[in-house]
């Protein structure tokens, strides 16, 4: 078993770091006005992403939000394509037409980035309804922050996965704030996990910081919905440590609060367990500073499309 964990444990940090290292780059694209839009960053929320994605099955589903880097590396989608479409070029996954907020990947489940909030959810449960309906076996994954759950998408989308059991896991990344509006001033119940007492499904609150609880728990709910007992509400406590985006000067936030939470880095929190040594650690970081050279280069070799590509794609005949 404790084999087993440090197996997990040099798993988990490696996709974690490749996280940080991707959203980094990002910032960096972003100060240089070198990518088109905005930057949402996942920077310290990383161990959501990564123990939910490692208990899926690679034929599974995803939907995401505009916060949504992390979600696709943690998915195992293509960091050359996602770093060319964040920069708008023509190799990206959606052909630079998407850019950072609508990156999707098909070939590893991802039904999209989302730019609307709370958007991703009906999608997630429409795929639900399709595994259940041909009965072809996967789960679905909808990622989506605390503000959605005050979405009418939220609502609607549960009572007809709970109504017809459909197989999907919701969890809510809690990081207090949707844009700038503390999440704790707007609903009277701060425990969100307990909508799901109104659908009549099972609901928890978990530390979104800790890797090996989140793939714990949303492993239990994949095996479970698997199995046809219909869908888990999960609720992930985390913090954002930029602001809404990377231009937010975030001035609204206590800045205690904010360093406590940074006190609480996930990959910090995994390397205190110590199931990993010194030389792998070593190991990975290399890896990953490899990859990530090369999706910059990628990004910034490949062509931007020509004009005419801005209308294919648009309709389907």
């Amino acid at each position: 078993m404790e084999d087993n964990k440090k197996v997990l444990a040099k798993k988990f940090y490696e996709v974690m770091y490749r996280m940080r290292r991707f959203e980094e780059e990002v910032f960096e694209f972003y100060k240089k006005g070198m990518m088109p839009g905005l930057a949402h960053l996942y920077l310290g929320e990383e161990a959501i992403a990564t123990g939910a994605c490692a208990a899926l099955d690679k034929n599974d589903y995803i939907a995401s939000t505009h916060r949504g880097h992390g979600h696709l590396v943690g998915r195992g989608a293509d960091l050359n394509k996602m770093m060319a479409e964040i920069l708008g070029k023509k190799d990206g996954y959606s052909k630079g037409k998407g850019g950072s907020m609508h990156i999707m990947a098909l070939d590893k489940g991802i039904l999209g980035a989302n730019g609307i909030v709370g958007g991703g959810i009906p999608i997630a449960t429409g795929a639900a309804y399709k595994s259940k309906y041909k009965e072809s076996g996967e789960v679905t994954i909808a990622f989506f922050g605390d503000s959605a759950s005050n979405q009418g998408t939220f609502h609607e989308s549960i009572n007809m996965a709970s109504a017809w059991d459909l197989p999907i896991i919701y969890i809510i990344e809690n990081n207090c704030f949707g844009i700038s509006v503390d999440i704790r001033k707007v609903t009277k119940e701060h425990q969100l996990s307990k909508r799901s007492v109104g659908y009549g499904i099972e609901g928890v609150t978990i530390n979104g910081n800790d890797v090996f609880e989140v793939y714990e728990t949303v492993s239990k709910a994949v095996e479970k919905a698997r199995k046809g007992g219909g869908p888990t509400l999960i609720e992930c406590k985390t913090y954002r440590w930029q602001g809404h985006h990377v231009g937010d000067p975030a001035t609204y936030r206590d800045k205690k609060e904010l360093e406590a939470w940074k006190a609480k880095d996930p990959i910090k929190n995994l390397l205190k367990l110590e199931l990993i040594d010194e030389r792998e650690i070593n190991e990975i970081e290399e890896k990953v500073e490899n990859e990530i050279k090369e999706a910059v280069k990628f990004a910034e070799d490949s062509p931007y499309p020509e004009i005419e590509e801005a209308y294919t794609d648009v309709f389907v005949d």
